[in-house]
């Protein structure tokens, strides 16, 4: 299911504007949820999200091809997570976050935030605003990837 909840920016760094248009970017969210069977062995299930409520978890999956004929080298997809969302894991892609609208990234455990009496404290899920995946390696012509993220229903 395509949703307004998950908003892609896709770019490349500068002087490589032209192979922007040529990675098809299609994402889907899907809540997750665990069903117990007969037998009390439990699976976790991804369903259309239809209706959400604070405590639902989410899973932004982002499917990525290089419809292009040429490598697609130095890409970057950045997305900014909703405000209705918490940021929860990316499970191992490691992707760097902001904290402060897209304007610094970094990797979380990194990340610290100013409080409003100057000190600082670690930054936590709850202040990341945007998500960011830059690839290191060219993406070959006709390759295909996922990259995925959970979220907290606020």
């Amino acid at each position: 299911m395509r949703t307004a909840l998950f908003l892609l920016f896709a770019a490349l760094l500068p002087g490589q504007a032209l192979a922007a248009n040529q990675v098809a970017l299609a994402n889907d969210v899907f809540v997750e949820r665990v069903s117990t069977d007969a037998q009390g062995k439990q699976r976790i299930l991804l369903e259309e999200p239809k209706v959400v409520v604070p405590g639902d978890r989410l899973v932004f999956v982002l499917n990525y091809r290089n419809a292009g004929a040429q490598p697609a080298d130095k890409f970057v997809i950045t997305n900014p997570l909703p405000a209705a969302v918490r940021f929860a894991d990316a499970g191992d892609t490691r992707p760097l976050v902001s904290i402060d609208g897209g304007r610094g990234w970094g990797q979380l455990d990194q990340l610290t935030v100013t409080m409003a009496d100057g000190t600082r404290r670690a930054a936590q899920p709850d202040d990341v605003t945007h998500i960011r995946w830059a690839f290191q390696k060219p993406i070959p012509a006709g390759a295909s990837g996922k990259l995925m993220f959970r979220g907290v229903v606020k």
